[in-house]
């Protein structure tokens, strides 16, 4: 069945409450390789709950997360599930997240653009607590073979990184069991776990989620770049450009400007294959 744009961004926000506290922010933090060095202060920050502070990307998971596959289920959206990739993702805070939390949570189809051979649906979730909103996260989904229904192309903008060499470069390995224990924070797609699910796939082992990725590229740039301090954090968007494998090493580039940082993120034992790309992180 086709997609019906008109009906999907005409649906009625889902809504709906989630929760969170200290052993989901630590948990989530632990999933992004935190903790190393054990005692370390900068790391007891994510992982001590008398210390703890909040990476933004937990809006990704907050409440066991999953607003994506919820929207792929709104009215007019009939997909394939095996034909979606995450194409990217958003975040805007408005203000920090909150170590323990309890809030309301709405979802919508907020663009849908026809690339021709493929459909890219923008699936938006704003979160607010009784002092307001905290968030607003948008998924990039990209369904293969749903195109053609006529809609609008959408924007194609791509972030170019400066000519110069990067300001800061960090490497963080990726442990052999990080997407088990990231998958706890609420991804369960065997994709990430199952070796014979991912053979079927087309990958020689299990990937790593994109959001995991997507979480140790923000602790790095909020450890290297800002002082170790999340609050500075205004938005951080990113284009998941190619996968990881548990037991390779992202390499994180990193070029400062006002008000924002500009990031690379690549496989270093693949010859630098692209991992995230068009990643910014805005700050104050």
């Amino acid at each position: 069945m086709p997609i019906d744009a008109a009906r999907a961004l005409a649906a009625d926000p889902r809504q709906g409450n989630i929760g969170w506290d200290h052993k989901d922010i630590q948990l989530y933090h632990l999933g992004l390789g935190a903790g190393l060095p054990a005692t370390d202060p900068d790391e007891l920050r994510y992982t001590l709950e008398s210390k703890l502070h909040v990476l933004p990307s937990f809006a990704t998971v907050a409440g066991a997360g999953m607003a994506m596959m919820g929207g792929l289920a709104a009215p007019g959206i009939d997909v394939n599930l095996a034909h979606v990739l995450h194409g990217g993702q958003s975040i805007e805070l408005h203000r920090p997240i909150p170590v323990k939390g309890s809030a309301t949570s709405s979802a919508k189809v907020a663009a849908l653009y026809d690339k021709g051979k493929a459909a890219v649906i923008v699936l938006r979730t704003e979160v607010a607590d009784a002092d307001g909103p905290l968030w607003t996260s948008d998924a990039q989904i990209f369904v293969r073979g749903e195109g053609g229904f006529g809609g609008e192309r959408g924007p194609s903008a791509r972030e170019e990184l400066p000519a110069r060499a990067p300001d800061r470069v960090a490497e963080r390995h990726i442990r052999e069991d990080q997407a088990l224990l990231y998958r706890l924070s609420g991804d369960w797609n065997p994709l990430h776990a199952d070796p014979e699910f991912a053979k079927l796939a087309g990958f020689d082992q299990p990937i790593l989620h994109g959001l995991c990725s997507y979480g140790m590229t923000l602790k790095a740039v909020v450890d290297t770049a800002l002082g170790g301090d999340v609050s500075r954090v205004r938005a951080y968007r990113t284009r998941f450009a190619g996968i990881v494998f548990p037991g390779e090493t992202l390499r994180i580039r990193m070029w400062q400007e006002p008000g924002r940082v500009l990031v690379s993120v690549t496989a270093v034992e693949r010859d630098d294959a692209p991992v995230l790309a068009d990643t910014v992180v805005e700050h104050a």
